[in-house]
């Protein structure tokens, strides 16, 4: 008969089990170096904790980025600071004299895109057709469309400045403070001052009307600074010009310092200067040279088929005030 077990028996027997000596749980010993080994790596982990529960500094505040102008390169033009707002129809200025600032940009095209001069008015895809577009990639703006006297103006004044270009630089070096001046001028820059000084000594055009314009015109195609050192130039060249002391080479000393000075007055590679002094001499030379630097002179005839005579022609042109 099997016997039967109270529940005061199970839990005699349970602690019994508890207490039995059971053998202790075994370790492994360790070498001196792996203690040493696992110290470092404790204290590593440690150090790691620290840093990444530290608390991050938030990044500043992102500022707004101000307008900046873009770079005074070729092709390229810059935005204009002005103290007061421009007048704009769209983005047509409508303070810049047109023929100057075509003009200017056109000399651009001509010294550092190889264009050809007496091509810049030709109409077609790869011309000065779209001409204005190149105002507008040059400048930043467009100015009002040309009419035939701004045309004609600018034809003169590209024509002219590319002719007296050698004669124009001498004499805007000789008033700049510093040669590094006038080597460091951007390219804009120098084509506003080639202008200027092209309508004043060469067009004779009124000078202060000649300083206005095109110290409004580097104002706002280039920045206020150019504006400045445009007026500072042309107001020494006013003064030269009015007390008879404008800056030219002395014709003087060997063959070759007289055709470099006469290769400045009258704006001719020094080459062509000292061919024509050895086979002309210096006079003929000289009036070839002004020859060379005329404008075209243009004639007209007669169609007597018409039955037009000379003296009707000439009563026609002067009832057209044509002289």
């Amino acid at each position: 008969m099997a016997e039967t077990l109270s529940p005061f028996h199970f839990r005699l027997s349970f602690s019994r089990l508890l207490s039995f000596p059971w053998p202790a749980k075994p370790t492994l010993s360790r070498s001196p170096a792996v203690a040493e080994a696992t110290h470092h790596l404790r204290a590593a982990g440690a150090r790691q904790g620290r840093l990444s529960s530290a608390p991050r500094e938030s990044p500043p505040p992102k500022q707004k980025a101000r307008p900046t102008t873009s770079p005074s390169m070729p092709g390229r033009g810059r935005a204009p600071e002005t103290s007061r707002p421009r007048k704009m129809a769209g983005n047509i200025n409508l303070e810049v004299s047109p023929h100057r600032a075509v003009a200017a940009v056109r000399l651009l095209r001509v010294e550092q895109g190889g264009a050809f001069v007496d091509l810049l008015n030709e109409k077609g895809k790869h011309s000065a057709g779209n001409g204005m577009d190149y105002v507008e990639r040059t400048l930043g703006f467009r100015t009002r469309e040309l009419d035939n006297r701004d045309i004609r103006l600018v034809t003169e004044i590209v024509g002219g400045t590319v002719r007296w270009k050698r004669y124009l630089d001498h004499v805007i070096l000789s008033l700049c403070n510093e040669d590094r001046m006038f080597r460091g001028m951007e390219p804009l820059l120098l084509q506003i001052l080639r202008i200027s000084f092209y309508e004043i000594i060469k067009l004779g055009m009124p000078p202060y009307a000649v300083l206005y314009e095109n110290v409004k015109l580097a104002k706002i195609a280039l920045r206020p600074g150019a504006g400045n050192l445009v007026n500072g130039l042309l107001r020494k060249l006013i003064l030269t010009m009015e007390t008879g002391t404008l800056p030219l080479p002395k014709v003087e000393g060997d063959d070759r310092a007289q055709a470099r000075a006469l290769a400045i007055i009258y704006s001719h590679p020094v080459w062509m200067v000292r061919r024509w002094l050895k086979y002309l001499g210096q006079e003929e030379a000289v009036k070839l040279m002004n020859w060379n630097n005329n404008g075209p002179i243009y004639s007209l005839r007669v169609n007597s088929a018409n039955g037009l005579t000379r003296d009707d022609l000439i009563m026609r042109l002067k009832s057209l005030n044509v002289s």
